[in-house]
């Protein structure tokens, strides 16, 4: 089987996350242990023990997810002697691309911790609260969005496609008011559900410009190698290789569409008929059902889980 490693995005931490695996596993407590160190900060503590609240937080939920997943990666490593480079492919969700990224070895550990501390709090500070939104749109497809997006009134600001998650589920994100107005045109092209997303900034649209310019700095200042396996970007639902060309799609994601239903479907074409989640939650794992039906799926976090992927 070809193997691909799908990495988690922002609405699958929980309290507790990753603290089994830590108990379990020296080197996945070590990850933890880096993590905290690279931030200056408990993280691993809050990640435990909470509160949601703080978990919640867009600058630790970044890197907590990252953690998490990376921990997983390290146990493959060690204790099933997972070679993360001979993947056909690597790719993850929004903040899980730098998780894949840091799994097939093109950004350290540490590095990856910061980066993504950066693009929490400029993400976070580039709208005022409560000025910005996110809907989920089921039993829509992309052009039917589109047309729900254009029906409504430019003048109430941004509103574009954040996320193609999966055929029926996409995610709007821009100017609350132009949101809501979307969600509620998207029920008259036949939306089964259309959602406001409990999000703390509009993320994956325009009015992230402003943590593009961060990233576009932080980036540029980052020790960055080719990956030791092929990456799937975000943006183009291609392979991206080369060191100059990773910075500049990880800065344009930061505005840009989460193509994951086209990056799925890309990778189950090329080959891939095996896919596995590492770190929190099984999001991907439902997402993938519905793009690549045919495909091997499982979705490792818990220490139990590491048996079933041997067997």
């Amino acid at each position: 089987m070809a193997r691909c490693f799908v990495f988690p995005g922002q609405g699958s931490q929980s309290v507790g996350m990753g603290r089994a695996l830590a108990e379990a596993f020296p080197s996945a407590r070590e990850v933890f242990e880096e993590v905290d160190d690279a931030l200056q900060r408990r993280l691993s503590k809050i990640m435990w023990e909470g509160p949601a609240e703080d978990l919640n937080l867009t600058v630790n939920t970044q890197p907590a997810l990252m953690a998490h997943s990376l921990a997983m990666v390290r146990v493959l490593e060690r204790e099933a002697k997972v070679d993360f480079a001979d993947a056909r492919f690597l790719a993850g969700h929004s903040l899980g691309e730098y998780s894949a990224l840091c799994a097939a070895r093109a950004i350290g550990l540490a590095e990856t911790a910061r980066l993504l501390n950066t693009r929490g709090q400029a993400m976070q500070a580039a709208v005022p609260a409560g000025e910005g939104a996110m809907a989920a749109l089921l039993g829509l497809d992309i052009a039917a969005a589109e047309k729900a997006i254009a029906e409504t009134d430019a003048g109430l600001g941004v509103c574009e496609i954040a996320n193609d998650n999966a055929p029926g589920q996409v995610v709007i994100s821009g100017a609350k008011a132009r949101v809501e107005a979307a969600a509620d045109a998207a029920k008259k092209h036949g939306a089964k559900m259309a959602k406001l997303l409990a999000v703390s900034a509009p993320f994956h649209c325009s009015m992230m410009a402003p943590a593009a310019d961060v990233m576009a700095k932080a980036l540029a200042a980052a020790t960055i190698a080719a990956p030791a396996a092929p990456i799937v970007a975000n943006v183009t639902a291609r392979p991206v290789e080369a060191p100059s060309d990773i910075r500049d799609l990880l800065v344009k994601q930061v505005t840009g569409r989460v193509r994951w239903t086209e990056s799925v479907d890309y990778m189950a074409r090329e080959g891939a008929d095996k896919f596995i989640e590492i770190g929190s939650g099984k999001v991907l794992a439902g997402l993938i059902k519905r793009i690549a039906k045919d495909a091997a799926i499982l979705s490792l976090g818990e220490p139990a889980d590491i048996d079933a992927f041997l067997k």
